[in-house]
């Protein structure tokens, strides 16, 4: 497939499902399902690995989160927030730093990945997110938001302009899901 129209491809499924996840709605989780199958490409292209090793771990927890959101539907249609516990959110971060750490370490030693570290970081974190989302925890835009804006660095850098700019709209999205995630735990 030709470059640039399967990033346009990834960035308009990767918007639509975020969208709907900042909604609380269920078809976020299978247009997401299609958004990381196509970024597993468009990352296999640049060499960022860990990225595209990232996109299998999504789809993963994008089943898991599907599953676990069936449960917690509303009679609108939309899941229920849960609370997320300091030592729940501290140990999740901890797991997330330490897996960043050994993957970046593999991916320098075994690979040529373009920027290991930084990579590797930012995947290990964005699973951390990815997890919180699925639990239903609001901190996980928290986390998005912080993660989303050192990606559009990090994509800036290896010349994916328009991968960073959808970033940046991740961020916007990020803070309209924190938003109205934080509104719907206030009111449950």
């Amino acid at each position: 497939m030709n470059p640039v129209l399967l990033e346009w491809s990834a960035v308009g499924f990767s918007v639509l499902g975020v969208w709907l996840m900042a909604q609380r709605r269920m078809l976020a989780w299978p247009v997401g399902l299609v958004s990381v199958g196509l970024y597993a490409l468009v990352f296999v292209q640049v060499r960022l690995y860990s990225d595209a090793l990232l996109q299998g771990a999504f789809a993963g927890f994008l089943l898991y989160g599907w599953l676990t959101w069936r449960r917690q539907l509303q009679h609108d249609g939309r899941i229920v927030i849960a609370p997320l516990a300091s030592c729940q959110w501290s140990r999740d971060l901890g797991i997330g730093l330490a897996f960043g750490l050994a993957l970046g370490a593999a991916m320098h030693s075994f690979t040529n990945a373009a920027l290991p570290w930084l990579d590797a970081m930012l995947a290990a974190l964005s699973l951390v997110a990815q997890w919180w989302q699925a639990r239903r925890h609001v901190a996980a835009w928290w986390l998005w938001i912080v993660v989303d804006v050192v990606y559009i660095g990090m994509y800036l850098f290896k010349s994916l302009h328009l991968t960073a700019a959808l970033y940046l709209l991740f961020v916007g999205l990020a803070v309209i899901g924190l938003r109205a995630w934080s509104r719907a735990a206030r009111t449950a």
